[in-house]
């Protein structure tokens, strides 16, 4: 039976403030109880039920025959959101604002741990969801969830919060890139871009909510405790609801896996990390763009709050600002994921980074809240158009039976960018300004853009020459 404690992180035994104590007795008071009466459980439930096939005598593929779980699944990614949406007006406030933090470098140093810990848990998902089971994944990520809001609530230094977001950053990627895979496992090829919509969707949705949320309490509270308070419901219900009710999709991947006929070989990891990284030309462009992407994300989440509490604008403001490239990024998903199975990924890849690229650009241009809300609902829009596609375009190239390791290679590249985005535009802001770090951002977007228009091949195959083209990528 695996020991869930070991998921746990241990609580930091040094010396501290008064507030460190206060937060030591919380983990005494109330978490370390929570653990033999509710982990253990766990742990015997898993061991017995994790393994367990679908309901289905003889599984199908498809949205509406899978209808019931795959909703569940959207449920469990709107609560994984909603995790970090919390963090979105917030987190970079509380560096400035409560702890005093003025480097730049060090203000973003939150993203980095964050996106370090999510792109090595994405990786780790990946691999694990194909070797042991994606419910295991999924349980796994909303344990290391379960500390987050407490930890940053009873923060005495800044390190603290570095530390949360390490685990903020396990919980997204194992919890996010599950609930990713099993919904592709569920619907098939047929509607695979639909289906990585509605899934970012619920997501995205949920972080612009939790966004807004957090700097309405924020605006009429304070940066803490008050906007934390939702996390810890939050994390419980998103494990309750797991436990009890998501059922296991590795059934679904191996039907599927049938219909494309037997591979002459077991696929190793290495050969899908070369190939997904940059040996295939296309999922190498898919990659790069992923990791553009997020590091633009980033960007709106350390830099943006920032540059508009410079602008004049107030907390509330900035609040509505923060869910506002969220909020248009999970609407508009709804329709750029049905609409690239109909014509194809790579026109909505290459023109949503060339959107991004002009939205970031138009931040520099003005200190008005209206500039800056055009541009972040430009920043949505192009978001949309790539997110999911960028996914179904994973899917498309993968044979079923090494997919859940193309997509956690995918998403480590794609989750990479956060780190790479706090070191680089941290640094220019730091020495250049936050208008020069945006620019260069912007000027990087636009190369990604290029890039992938020049080298990226359609992957859908219904769009590209010959339909056998987008299985038979995965070989070249």
């Amino acid at each position: 039976t695996p020991n869930p404690q070991r998921f746990i992180a241990a609580p930091n035994r040094g010396a501290f403030s008064h507030r460190a104590v206060s937060a030591s007795r919380f983990h005494g008071a109330y978490i370390r109880p929570f653990i033999p009466w509710v982990l253990r459980p766990l742990a015997r439930f898993t061991s017995s039920h994790c393994n367990s096939k679908p309901d289905m005598t003889t599984p199908q593929l498809g949205l509406r025959e899978n209808a019931t779980q795959f909703g569940l699944l959207v449920l469990v990614n709107a609560f994984v959101g909603a995790m970090v949406g919390l963090e979105r007006a917030i987190v970079p406030l509380l560096a400035t604002e409560e702890f005093g933090v003025e480097s730049s470098v060090a203000v973003l140093s939150f993203i980095a741990s964050f996106g370090a810990a999510k792109a090595l848990a994405n990786l780790f998902a990946g691999v694990a969801s194909d070797r042991l089971t994606r419910r295991k994944v999924l349980l796994a990520g909303w344990i290391f969830g379960l500390p987050v809001p407490a930890l940053i609530i009873f923060a005495p230094t800044w390190g603290w919060i570095v530390g949360a977001n390490i685990l903020l950053g396990l919980n997204q990627g194992l919890a996010w890139s599950a609930t990713v895979i099993m919904k592709i496992d569920l619907v098939g090829p047929k509607n695979r871009g639909l289906a990585m919509g509605i899934n970012e969707a619920a997501g995205y949705m949920a972080v612009s909510l939790a966004a807004f949320a957090s700097g309405y309490l924020a605006s009429e509270y304070g940066l803490r405790p008050e906007p934390f308070y939702p996390g810890l419901a939050i994390a419980a219900l998103g494990l309750l609801v797991t436990i009890f009710f998501v059922k296991d999709t590795s059934e679904f991947a191996r039907l599927e896996a049938r219909s494309h006929g037997p591979q002459e070989k077991r696929t190793s990891f290495r050969e899908v990390f070369t190939l997904t990284s940059w040996t295939n030309k296309t999922l190498f462009s898919v990659s790069q763009a992923g990791l553009v992407n997020n590091l633009n994300d980033g960007l709106a989440w350390g830099l943006l709050p920032l540059l508009f509490l410079a602008s004049g604008h107030t907390i509330f403001q900035i609040g509505v600002l923060a869910s506002l490239y969220p909020a248009v990024w999970g609407l508009a998903q709804l329709l750029t994921g049905a609409l690239s199975d109909k014509a194809g990924r790579k026109p909505f890849i290459v023109w949503g980074m060339l959107l991004q690229a002009a939205s970031i650009g138009l931040l520099t241009l003005s200190e008005g809240f209206a500039i800056h809300a055009t541009a972040m609902t430009g920043l949505g829009l192009g978001t949309a158009a790539v997110y999911p596609t960028l996914l179904s375009a994973v899917g498309d190239v993968a044979h079923p039976s090494w997919r859940a390791t193309a997509v956690g290679v995918y998403r480590l590249w794609r989750d990479s960018g956060y780190v790479v985005g706090a070191i680089f535009a941290g640094v220019l802001a730091q020495f250049f300004g936050l208008t020069v770090a945006i620019a260069a951002v912007a000027g990087l977007t636009l190369a990604s853009g290029l890039l992938a228009a020049v080298v990226m091949k359609e992957t859908l195959a219904s769009k590209s020459i010959g339909a056998h083209d987008a299985r038979d990528i995965s070989s070249h």
